[in-house]
């Protein structure tokens, strides 16, 4: 046993203060644990001795930043035949298919939302003692920036670009020898700034720009000779030579609205509705082209849903009936005329 006195002294200094305690410390290291041999190695694989490879995989996917990126991707492809085999009423043998593929790339952080859209869509239709014809053809291109004030409203500044085409060429069937459309035959591109409304849930999109420049492209110099799309079209002599060629692009700026929205209205029943209308400032204000699309899906189960869709158009620069003389001139160019299609599929669809 040891003692460590502090202080050894019988009385206290006198430069002590009256209030000071002598403190002694006693430490008996009679009862204390001798150390134990220590092994010169550990088992590494021993789990035991340190987190498992799992819960540092865990650890770590805590530790890291959320994104502020959504992605859908969905593929769908849908089917319709029909069969006759001794049918009294008549009737043509027929198949169809139709392939939707779309991509969504957002963000939104606090001020900042940007959108990222694109829809890939082609059908084809074969019928008996006919050849393969196109039912569906479509390119489009959707980007919106917006920019708000603050975290709690809704309304944001936007800048919004859209691109519009096909892939292949198109045929008023069945003529297959003069295609009224092909690729970037027409192209359309918007593009301006102005105001967006989008919902909390941003199945509510409205979109509202006083200026946007509405671009037609017309790369198919047989059909800007035409004047196809609103295009100036070619100078002609009286021989019936061309003079100068039809402008391949036509510019408009003027007043663009788009709208966009989509619900469930009952269990496993979802609606989607797009639509744009646009009017030009510089020649006939007033004269609006719509762009509506509205398509209902029945959804069986996760994979397989039923699609009834239809789209209507209408632009005062596409024109229908064109007439021509004997001798191949046109005496009449035609007039606009309401477009509508409608679809209904059965098929399959997959988000990856």
């Amino acid at each position: 046993m040891s003692v460590n006195q502090i202080s050894s002294q019988d009385t206290i200094p006198k430069n002590t203060p009256s209030d000071s305690v002598l403190i002694i410390t006693i430490q008996d290291r009679s009862f204390q644990e001798k150390p134990r041999v220590i092994p010169r190695g550990i088992k590494l694989a021993n789990s035991k001795a340190g987190l498992k490879p799992s819960d540092f995989d865990l650890a770590l996917r805590r530790r890291r930043l959320p994104s502020f990126w959504t992605n859908k991707n969905k593929l769908g492809i849908s089917m319709n035949e029909v069969a006759f085999v001794n049918w009294s009423a008549g009737g043509n043998n027929s198949i169809s298919a139709l392939a939707d593929l779309k991509f969504e790339r957002n963000y939104k952080f606090r001020y900042i939302k940007w959108d990222n859209y694109m829809d890939l869509r082609y059908g084809l239709n074969l019928q008996e003692n006919q050849k393969l014809r196109k039912t569906d053809d479509a390119i489009r291109l959707s980007s919106t920036f917006g920019y708000r004030r603050d975290t709690i409203s809704n309304w944001f500044y936007s800048v919004k670009a859209n691109f519009n085409t096909q892939f292949s060429n198109g045929f008023k069937y069945p003529d297959r020898s003069s295609p009224i459309s092909r690729f970037m035959a027409p192209g359309y591109s918007f593009l301006g700034a102005g105001t967006s409304y989008i919902s909390p849930n941003q199945k509510f999109n409205l979109y509202i720009s006083p200026l946007t420049q509405k671009t037609t492209f017309v790369l198919d110099q047989d059909l800007a000779d035409k004047g196809a799309f609103g295009v100036e079209k070619a100078e002609i002599d009286a021989d019936g030579n061309i003079v100068r060629e039809g402008e391949n692009i036509f510019l408009e700026f003027g007043f663009l609205i788009s709208n966009s929205w989509e619900a469930i209205l009952f269990e496993n029943v979802g609606i989607k509705h797009r639509l744009s209308l646009y009017s030009d400032y510089l020649r006939r204000f007033g004269n609006i082209d719509v762009d509506w699309e509205l398509n209902l899906e029945f959804r069986i189960n996760r994979y397989i849903a039923t699609t009834i869709g239809t789209q209507l158009i209408y632009d005062d620069d596409i024109l229908f009936n064109e007439q021509k003389d004997d001798d191949g001139n046109v005496t009449d160019p035609g007039e606009p005329k309401l477009q509508f299609r409608q679809l209904l599929g059965v098929g399959v669809s997959y988000a990856f």
